[in-house]
């Protein structure tokens, strides 16, 4: 009967062995999905925002020749997190065509404080109607009184062979004089 008799000591432990694997074994198996839940969760926190680089504004047949600048709305499809719109506006620009077909983009926004200027047609020039900050149709200070600390800000233009205008929409830092990118 000795032969038959088990150690209970020898069977607790074995019984430990097994619940203990058993859970381990659980646990690294349940970690698995939720390490891959919260990097599908994290990933747009993670994301640098993108640069959204040209974006169409119009056409070249849109602007008059008379270099008269036009305002355009600028509209883009914009990423917030874990969302997506499409065709907002996120600013606005100032294209003009000068007589030598060259297409100029002046960014609608005062360098002094961040109000939107207009163009006045009668005067040829920008009004800043916050602080009365002028500039030249070329974007440049106008009265040398003026608050801004700089001109107007260009942006880039591309036209492509379709005769549709890009411009590289950025805003830039108010009240400082030299050109500085807002993130």
């Amino acid at each position: 009967m000795d032969g038959d008799r088990v150690d209970s000591g020898t069977d607790t432990r074995r019984c430990f062995a097994k619940k203990f694997l058993a859970g381990l074994l659980g646990s690294l198996m349940g970690l698995v999905p939720l390490g891959a839940g919260l990097a599908v969760f994290l990933d747009p926190l993670r994301r640098r925002g993108s640069d959204s680089g040209s974006v169409r504004v119009t056409t070249v047949e849109a602007l008059p020749s008379d270099g008269v600048p036009r305002k355009f709305l600028v509209l883009a499809t914009r990423v917030d997190a874990w969302n997506k719109f499409s065709q907002v506006p996120i600013g606005a620009v100032y294209l003009r065509r000068t007589s030598d077909g060259q297409i100029h983009a002046l960014n609608v926004v005062c360098p002094h404080a961040g109000c939107f200027v207009d163009f006045l047609a009668d005067r040829g020039r920008y009004l800043c109607p916050c602080h009365n900050s002028a500039f030249d149709v070329a974007g440049k200070i106008d009265d040398p009184a003026s608050p801004a600390p700089r001109g107007l800000d260009a942006l880039e233009v591309n036209v492509s062979d379709a005769g549709e205008v890009w411009v590289k929409f950025q805003n830039f830092q108010a009240g400082r004089p030299e050109k500085i990118p807002l993130a």
